[in-house]
């Protein structure tokens, strides 16, 4: 099994490094930085009823920031473009910004959810149209389609 070491320079200027060992890398990434956006959403229910604080939905949407560099990086080993999707960690970030500042609550969640599931939605998609390019590049795209 080879490692390839790979730098991604995201919008917010900040160098990530991804030590990449094998093709598996782009499954797990992309399982991992689903379930971080199940967390945030399950969080910032906690949050609206006044059992997450506010530090830990942020905690939550660094680690989605991270996990999100992690799956570009890996799909950027096998050169598959995804600039597409790049503005969605700073659009999720407006959202939590402006939820945040209101008091938690039901009203406020049923606010600014909507526009979190759009977002996510959005990266959902991004994520899906890539599927085809990367099982091309491991070589499996018949086993996938």
């Amino acid at each position: 099994m080879s490692t390839a070491t790979r730098q991604y320079m995201p919008p917010n200027g900040r160098l990530q490094t991804t030590n990449l060992s094998s093709q598996s890398d782009v499954p797990h990434a992309v399982a991992t930085l689903l379930e971080t956006t199940k967390h945030l959403q399950e969080t910032l229910r906690l949050w609206s009823l006044s059992r997450a604080s506010e530090q830990h939905v942020s905690d939550i949407y660094v680690r989605l920031g991270t996990e999100f560099n992690s799956t570009v990086v890996a799909f950027q080993h096998f050169r598959i473009d995804m600039s597409d999707i790049y503005q969605i960690p700073q659009d999720l970030r407006a959202v939590l910004e402006a939820c945040l500042s209101e008091e938690p609550s039901a009203h406020t969640l049923n606010k600014y959810l909507p526009r979190v599931r759009q977002i996510i939605a959005a990266l959902l998609r991004g994520l899906q149209s890539k599927q085809a390019a990367y099982w091309h590049a491991v070589g499996g795209a018949s086993m996938r389609r």
